[in-house]
C-alpha cells in the first residue's frame, strides 16, 4: 500500500472511531483491531506480527479518546472516583501483564481470540441485554481482582473496558450512567498500562519497521487520535437525532462482519 494511501487511511479510520464513540458510546477497539490488522498485512509487514501491532496501535490510540470522554463524563458528575481508585491498581496490573501474555501467542491465535470477544460484544450490543442489579459493589480486594480481569481481557483485545465494565457495574446495582461514566474513567489506566506493555514487548521483538516502536505505529497513533478527537463530539451531537436503538443493531452486525475479516487476514 502506497504510503499517501495509508496516511488516508487512517485519516478515515480515526474518523469513523472517533464519530461511533461519541454515537453509540462505544470504544473503538473493537474496529480499530480488524482494520489496523488488514492494513499492516496490504502493507506488507510480518504476517506474525500483524495482529500485535493492531493491537498496540490502536491501545495508544484510545488514550487521547479515553481522556476526552473521562472528562466530558467528569463534567456531569458521571464518575464514581471512588471505584476508580479502587479498581485501577488492578486495571494497571492485569493490562499490563496480558500484554506479556499477548507477545508470546501467534497472531492466529489472537485473532481467533478478538473474533470470539467481537461475536460476544456485538449480541451483547444486538439484544441490548442489561444484567440485573442483585448485588452491592465488593471491598478493595474484590474490586482489584475485578480490575485484574478486566484489564487483562481489555488488554487482550485493545479495548477501554466499556464492553465488560459496564455490565460488571450495573450487576453491583450502580447507575447505568454512573457505570458509564466511571467506565470510561477506568479506561485511562487501561489504555496506558496496555500501551507501555505493548511498547515494552514489541522492543524484545526487534521490529525493524520504519515508524514502528515496540508494537505500535505511530503515524497511526496520531493520524487516529487526532482524527477521533475531533469526531467524538459529532457523533454525540447526532445521537440526538439519528435512531441510535436502529444504529446499534446495525452495527453489532458490522461488527460480526469485522470478525470474520479479521480472521480472514491472518489465515
Amino acid at each position: 500500500m502506497m504510503e499517501a494511501e495509508l496516511i488516508v487511511s487512517f485519516i478515515v479510520l480515526g474518523t469513523i472511531v472517533g464519530f461511533l464513540a461519541g454515537l453509540l458510546g462505544i470504544g473503538g477497539g473493537l474496529v480499530m483491531v480488524p482494520v489496523l490488522t488488514s492494513l499492516f498485512v496490504w502493507q506488507g509487514l510480518p504476517s506474525e506480527s500483524v495482529v500485535h501491532l493492531a493491537l498496540g496501535t490502536s491501545m495508544a490510540s484510545i488514550v487521547v479518546t479515553s481522556i476526552s470522554s473521562m472528562r466530558a463524563h467528569h463534567k456531569k458528575a458521571g464518575v464514581l472516583w471512588d471505584v476508580v481508585k479502587l479498581i485501577s491498581p488492578g486495571i494497571l496490573v492485569g493490562a499490563f501483564l496480558a500484554t506479556f501474555l499477548a507477545s508470546v501467542l501467534s497472531s492466529v491465535f489472537l485473532a481467533i481470540f478478538f473474533a470470539c470477544f467481537l461475536v460476544f460484544a456485538s449480541t451483547q450490543m444486538f439484544l441490548n441485554k442489561k444484567p440485573k442489579p442483585s448485588r452491592m459493589l465488593p471491598g478493595a480486594g474484590g474490586l482489584f481482582a475485578a480490575g485484574g480481569i478486566i484489564g487483562s481481557i481489555s488488554a487482550l483485545v485493545s479495548i477501554g473496558g466499556g464492553t465488560i465494565t459496564v455490565p460488571y457495574l450495573s450487576w453491583h446495582n450502580v447507575d447505568v450512567k454512573k457505570a458509564i461514566g466511571t467506565s470510561a474513567a477506568i479506561g485511562l489506566p487501561i489504555s496506558v498500562a496496555g500501551t507501555i506493555g505493548y511498547m515494552v514487548n514489541g522492543l524484545s521483538a526487534g521490529l525493524d519497521i520504519p515508524y514502528v516502536f515496540g508494537f505500535v505505529y505511530l503515524p497511526g497513533v496520531v493520524l487516529i487520535s487526532v482524527m477521533s478527537f475531533m469526531m467524538a463530539p459529532v457523533g454525540a451531537h447526532a445521537a440526538h437525532k439519528l435512531p441510535v436503538p436502529i444504529l446499534k443493531k446495525v452495527f453489532a452486525v458490522l461488527l460480526l462482519g469485522l470478525a470474520l475479516k479479521m480472521i480472514s487476514s491472518v489465515i
